[in-house]
């Protein structure tokens, strides 16, 4: 027992540390977040890496990539039946969809992946006994962290908890990361952006209708 309990309060502590300061990133001004955000980033990088996991345990390997592969397909057939149903209804619209913002999104996907999976998931898989308990608390956090943004926070849930139980099953970040990408921008060109205001969430959510 006096083994764990070291073990639980460092869990406790860097997830507390890292969802703090993912937090302080969303709710502050451009201006400021633009400094904080690297300084985030590469902290909750460097607790990962404290832990000296191997890169299959991290799902940065290419541990079960090819039985995975049909979570990208699916990812696909999403989305085009959204883009169908969206511009029946009239929703469609257009989003900056270059080669270099697509890149851009994805890279960022594949990191919140990571923070999703390798910090939050694996410290609640750790803390608490059930499994499932984990998981939805991990999703919980992660759509809690694009509040005020309800159309996004609705939809991150709902994928929190899909991509949490994959990740249990395959352990690859690149195929979530991907199909996390791929159905971030049918949303993005699917849903009004009244209601997800370019895809902004806290600070920048709030203040969007003002720019």
């Amino acid at each position: 027992m006096a083994r764990v309990w070291p073990d639980f309060t460092r869990d406790f502590i860097e997830l507390v540390l890292g969802y703090v300061m993912i937090l302080g990133v969303i709710w502050t001004p451009d201006s400021l977040q633009r400094l904080l955000a690297p300084v985030a980033l590469m902290a909750t990088a460097a607790i990962i890496v404290a832990r000296r996991e191997g890169r299959d345990e991290l799902g940065l390997g290419w541990r079960r990539f090819v039985p995975s592969l049909w979570i990208l397909f699916a990812a696909v057939a999403v989305t085009a039946l959204s883009v169908v149903i969206a511009s029946k209804v009239g929703t469609l619209h257009s989003v900056d969809a270059s080669a270099g913002h697509a890149a851009g999104y994805v890279l960022w996907t594949l990191y919140q992946q990571l923070l999703l999976q390798d910090y939050f998931a694996a410290r609640l898989l750790r803390m608490i006994s059930s499994e499932a308990g984990a998981v939805g608390l991990s999703a919980l956090l992660f759509a809690t962290a694009h509040l005020p943004n309800l159309a996004l926070t609705a939809a991150t849930l709902v994928w929190g908890v899909i991509s949490c139980a994959l990740f249990r099953r395959y352990r690859n970040l690149y195929v979530l990361g991907l199909a996390q990408g791929l159905l971030g921008l049918g949303f993005a060109a699917c849903v009004p952006d009244a209601s997800h205001h370019h895809m902004r969430v806290g600070l920048g959510y709030l203040q969007y209708g003002g720019r």
